[in-house]
């Protein structure tokens, strides 16, 4: 069996940039196992599983050790591939069926921007644990679907945290989202997710979820830039639209090759 194969940097102005995904597309569904295998083999944040035969294209994400339930990346790397290589060149918007429910991409100017569905955070109370993992102690913690996310008073704070993946892997939750106001941008996060075996992720769409509606009602807009501040490092256009989050970002496609199995 051979299989088309593509690497790009997604959230990336630059190449080397962002967050590498690797998208793969079927004609017909996998087992797990395989895809599992392959993106064990791929070792990036996440591989994208995309069947161009499905319509919509049902897509499935997965990092080296496990299947993940959202991925906004190697969605917004996927949209690229599709848009290059599988759509007309006039088309302008893709659906996707996930585990997640419906989901979507769209062309806007030399943008690709994610429709994903909001979320609302929720507070929660002091976490001893999360406080030690992180080094330093939130100014505001909050509780989504999936992950921690918790609130420091400068971009400073959030370069200086150290943390400790051990304690982090031991909390109830994908991963904890870091976040503050930003020095030349809306806000600035970093996320840890060493449970997915993914320490820190160069650049989350999917944490952005959550971010943009928190940030949205602290600093009363809809539309907001972001910067994940991860060494590779990205930035993200930003957008609450009722119920959904618009996630924006360029995508550079690095490699497209073969698998054989």
């Amino acid at each position: 069996m051979r299989l088309p194969i593509y690497y790009v940097d997604a959230f990336a102005e630059e190449l080397f940039q962002g967050n590498p995904a690797a998208v793969v597309t079927v004609t017909e569904c996998l087992e797990a196992a395989t895809m599992q295998s392959i993106a064990s083999e791929n070792n990036l944040s996440e591989t994208a599983f995309v069947n161009v035969a499905s319509i919509p294209f049902l897509i499935r994400w997965f990092s080296p050790i496990v299947e993940v339930d959202l991925c906004g990346h190697a969605t917004l790397a996927s949209a690229r591939i599709l848009f290059d290589d599988y759509l007309p060149q006039d088309s302008s918007q893709i659906s996707f069926s996930a585990k997640r429910g419906a989901l979507s991409a769209f062309k806007r100017g030399d943008l690709i921007y994610l429709d994903f569905p909001a979320e609302k955070p929720t507070t929660e109370k002091k976490n001893k644990i999360l406080a030690r993992a992180l080094g330093a102690k939130p100014v505001e913690l909050y509780k989504g679907r999936d992950d921690f996310l918790a609130v420091f008073e400068s971009e400073k704070a959030i370069h200086a945290i150290d943390p400790d993946f051990g304690l982090i892997a031991e909390l109830e939750c994908r991963g904890v989202i870091v976040t503050a106001p930003g020095d030349q941008v809306d806000f600035v996060s970093r996320f840890f997710a060493p449970r997915t075996g993914v320490p820190e992720d160069p650049v989350t769409g999917s944490t952005h979820t959550l971010l943009v509606p928190y940030w949205a009602q602290k600093t009363g807009k809809t539309e907001l830039a972001a910067v994940q501040l991860s060494q590779r490092s990205g930035r993200l256009y930003c957008e609450l639209n009722g119920s959904r989050v618009f996630i924006g970002g360029h995508t550079k496609k690095y490699l497209q090759g073969e698998i054989s199995i």
